[in-house]
């Protein structure tokens, strides 16, 4: 994909579920992420739900390691990506270089994704309005 190439979606092209608007969570889990610049980012590991407002909160996405080893993730706050039904993954718009300088944590050691100053952060690093 070109950068700045729009993303077609194919309302027929749903995949397993009832379709691209509504889908199982536990299908997208694995889903590849890439940029605009169609460089991999890494691949949809978990989706967190905002439980009280009901609402998916963030996709977790796993970066680098092997074999699920040594892995570092990332919160991406869920309306900074796109899915792209075509090609079954996400599309984030943000550079390499930015998403390697963002803010992980590992399996270990997750942030508390409920404070408010954290979620700030997070939102504003991807250039999302808080959904809240």
């Amino acid at each position: 994909m070109e950068p700045n190439t729009p993303i077609i979606r194919d309302p027929q092209d749903a995949g397993p579920g009832p379709g691209p608007e509504i889908m199982a969570a536990a299908t997208l889990d694995g889903n590849d992420v890439y940029n605009l610049a169609n460089q991999k980012l890494g691949s949809i590991d978990d989706i967190m739900l905002d439980v009280p407002r009901g609402r998916i909160a963030y996709a977790v996405l796993s970066r680098g390691g092997i074999l699920g080893m040594g892995d570092k993730l990332f919160a991406i706050p869920w309306n900074a990506l796109t899915l792209d039904t075509q090609r079954k993954c996400f599309v984030l718009d943000i550079d390499e270089q930015r998403m390697k300088d963002a803010e992980g944590f590992d399996k270990d050691n997750w942030p508390r994704m409920a404070d408010v100053a954290w979620a700030t952060r997070t939102h504003e690093y991807y250039n999302q309005a808080p959904y809240w």
